[in-house]
């Protein structure tokens, strides 16, 4: 059983209804809409982030938001400047490779390294896709399925606004 069937049946267990849709590898934004399909909800982009003092933050938003790293420093309360995670660190703290970042990889973070941070765009949407630790599928969650799946796996997302210019 690879990773992906392992959260799948995790997901399962839990009492999270997913659905499961398979496609071609894709690595970015771009390579997902057009070979992905139509698959109905909001379409996730995932950024795994660090500051100055390494922590590090999984941030959720809509696939198509444009980011101000600057601005969500201050909203996440990073220390310092953020920039992307290396590789070596995405796969040591949440079990993953590029191409494949999801929030639904917190399952990977039994230590609780990684702080989710959450669009709040994705408060107001009723299906929310993202990859279950493989670039090959997408996965469909409600709003309250992934309420659920953080909860079972120990998280307390914070929710931000980028369209607010006021400060967390």
């Amino acid at each position: 059983m690879n990773q992906s069937d392992e959260l799948l049946a995790y997901l399962e267990s839990n009492g999270i209804e997913a659905r499961t849709f398979r496609h071609p590898p894709v690595h970015t934004v771009e390579e997902s809409k057009s070979l992905r399909g139509d698959i109905p909800g909001l379409h996730t982009k995932n950024m795994f982030l660090r500051d100055g003092k390494k922590n590090y933050f999984l941030f959720v938003t809509d696939e198509d938001a444009v980011i101000n790293l600057k601005q969500l420093a201050r909203k996440i309360g990073a220390k310092g400047g953020l920039s992307f995670g290396s590789a070596a660190a995405l796969l040591e703290l949440l079990g993953i490779q590029p191409g494949a970042v999801s929030v639904l990889a917190v399952v990977n973070d039994k230590e609780r390294k990684v702080k989710v941070v959450l669009d709040q765009r994705l408060a107001g949407v009723a299906t929310i896709n993202c990859h279950p630790l493989s670039n090959q599928r997408t996965t469909s969650l409600s709003r309250e399925a992934l309420e659920k799946f953080l909860a079972v796996t120990g998280r307390d997302p914070s929710y931000i606004d980028l369209d607010d210019d006021s400060p967390t």
